[in-house]
C-alpha cells in the first residue's frame, strides 16, 4: 500500500485533495497544479467555489490569472466532502483560532476530519497544516482515523507539516520556503516527504508529528516574544524622548547577535496573536506556567491602548478630546501592501476609538469596503486620500503603512499624524510617535 502511494506521488499520478482554500490552502493548490497534479479544493464557503468556477481570486495578492491557468489544468473546488475518496492525499489547511477565553479552538480541524473520515479509503495520506499544539495529531486525528479500522502507517497515513505563509511577500513563494515535516511512523514520514518534495524546493523532516507541531509554534513565539520586547522598548524609550525607530535603525549595523524587530501598535494575522497560547494552554497540563510567553501577550495585547492613549494625548495638547474628534485610521490590514484583515489591531483601535465617542473613518488601498467579521462591526468604506479630505479629519492614526500612501502629501495636509510605525524619520510639528 505504501509502495503504491509512494509511486503515485513521485510519478504525479495521485489526486492531490486542499481542505480549505484560504490563505494558506489556495497557495498550495497553485503550486500543486502547476508541477502537474490533479487537484480538488474543499471549502465550505459557497462563495470561493463559485470564485474558482469563475476563474476569479478573492485573495489579493494571487492572480486571477493564476486560478484561471489552475481550473484549465484541472483544478476544480467543491463543498461536497463526500468527494474526499476520490483523491489520495488530504492536505488540511483549516483555521485554528482561539475561544473568548484565550484557549485552542480546534472546531475547524475536528469538524473537518470529522466531515472527512466517513470518506476516507486504504491508501490514502491525511496532513494537517493548521498550526497547533504539541499532540493534536496524534491525540485527535490518529483516533479518528482509526475508528474506521485503518492501520496507520500501513494502509493509511497521517503527517503534520506546518503551513509558512508569509502574504504580500515578494521574496518567497510556497515553492521556496523550506518545509518542515513529521510522520506517525517512519512509513508515513516517507510518504510526508514524498508527498511535498514534487512541490517545495526543500523539505526538513522531523522525528514526529509532535516535534513538527512544536516547530511552529517556536517559530511564531520567537516572533512574539521579540515584539513585545521591542514594543515594551518603545514604550520606555519615548518616556525618555528617545525615537525607538532610531535606536533599532542603528542597532541593526552591528553584524552579528542583533535581529532587528519593529513595534507598533499591536500583533495582527492568524499567527503571531494566538499561537503562543496554545503552548501556553498545553503546558498547563504538564504542570508548567509559561511566564515569559505569557508576559510578551500581555505587552503585545495592551499595544492597541497605548496608541489610543498617546493620540488622546496629542488631541489634548491641541484642546480637542477624543469625543466628537473625527478620526482617520489608515490602514486597517494586519501588515503592510496586504488586504488580510485576521486579527488586526487596527481594528481593535477603531472600535476603542469609538466607543470613546470619536467618529472614525478609514482609509486602505487594499480594503476597499469594511467586510463582515465575527466580532467587529463597521458600516464603512475606505476614505480617499486627497489634500482636503485629510485637512479634513482632526487627526490621522498611521495603524498600517502602506507603501501605496503619500506620505509628504499626508504630512502637508493632516492637521495632526499619530504614527504607530515610524514611517516618518525626521520630527514635524504635527506628527507624534506613538
Amino acid at each position: 500500500m505504501k509502495q503504491q502511494l509512494l509511486d503515485k506521488l513521485n510519478k504525479k499520478d495521485a489526486v492531490i485533495g486542499i481542505v480549505g482554500l484560504g490563505y494558506v490552502g489556495l497557495p498550495l493548490v497553485l503550486r500543486y497544479a502547476e508541477v502537474g497534479y490533479k487537484v480538488v479544493g474543499f471549502d465550505i464557503d459557497q462563495s470561493k467555489i463559485d470564485h474558482i468556477a469563475q476563474g476569479k481570486s478573492y485573495i489579493e495578492h494571487i492572480p486571477a490569472s493564476a486560478i484561471s491557468a489552475a481550473v484549465d489544468r484541472g483544478f476544480e473546488a467543491t463543498t461536497d466532502f463526500t468527494r474526499a475518496s476520490d483523491v489520495d492525499a488530504l492536505i488540511l489547511c483549516v483555521p485554528t483560532p482561539l475561544n473568548k477565553y484565550r484557549e485552542p479552538d480546534l472546531s475547524f480541524v475536528l469538524d473537518t476530519t470529522d466531515s472527512l473520515v466517513p470518506y476516507l479509503r486504504p491508501g490514502q495520506v491525511m496532513s494537517l497544516e493548521s498550526t497547533t499544539y504539541p499532540g493534536t495529531t496524534d491525540e485527535e486525528l490518529l483516533p479518528r482515523i482509526e475508528s474506521r479500522g485503518f492501520k496507520v502507517g500501513e494502509d493509511m497515513f497521517l503527517v503534520y507539516s506546518p503551513e509558512r505563509e508569509d502574504p504580500g511577500n515578494p521574496n518567497f513563494t510556497t515553492r521556496t520556503i523550506p518545509k518542515v515535516c513529521g510522520g506517525h511512523t517512519a512509513g508515513c514520514q516517507e510518504i510526508g516527504m514524498a508527498l511535498y518534495g514534487q512541490v517545495i524546493d526543500r523539505v526538513v523532516p522531523v522525528s514526529s508529528t509532535r516535534a513538527a507541531e512544536m516547530t511552529k509554534l517556536l517559530e511564531n513565539i520567537h516572533r512574539a516574544v521579540n515584539i513585545g520586547l521591542v514594543n515594551e522598548m518603545k514604550i520606555v524609550a519615548d518616556k525618555m524622548g528617545i525615537d525607538i525607530h532610531e535606536v533599532i535603525r542603528a542597532a541593526a549595523t552591528k553584524p552579528f547577535g542583533f535581529v532587528p524587530y519593529y513595534p507598533g501598535p499591536g500583533l495582527g494575522g492568524h499567527c503571531i496573536p494566538i499561537d503562543p497560547f496554545y503552548l501556553t494552554w498545553k503546558a498547563r497540563e504538564y504542570g508548567l506556567h509559561t511566564r515569559f510567553i505569557e508576559l510578551a501577550g500581555e505587552v503585545n495585547s495592551a499595544m492597541p491602548d497605548y496608541v489610543v492613549s498617546k493620540l488622546a494625548a496629542a488631541l489634548n495638547q491641541r484642546k480637542k478630546s477624543v469625543n466628537g474628534s473625527r478620526l482617520l485610521v489608515l490602514g486597517i490590514a494586519y501588515k503592510k501592501n496586504v488586504d488580510d484583515m485576521r486579527e488586526s489591531p487596527s481594528v481593535f483601535i477603531m472600535e476603542r476609538l469609538r466607543d470613546l465617542g470619536a467618529d472614525v473613518e478609514y482609509s486602505d488601498s487594499h480594503v476597499p469596503v469594511f467586510p463582515k467579521m465575527r466580532e467587529h462591526h463597521f458600516d464603512l468604506s475606505s476614505v480617499d486620500l486627497t489634500a482636503d479630505s485629510i485637512a479634513s479629519f482632526d487627526a490621522v492614526l498611521i495603524a498600517t503603512d502602506h507603501d501605496s500612501v503619500d506620505y509628504e502629501m499626508l504630512k502637508a495636509n493632516a492637521q495632526l499624524i499619530v504614527d504607530s510605525r515610524g514611517r516618518y524619520l525626521e520630527p514635524a510639528d504635527n506628527v507624534v510617535k506613538a
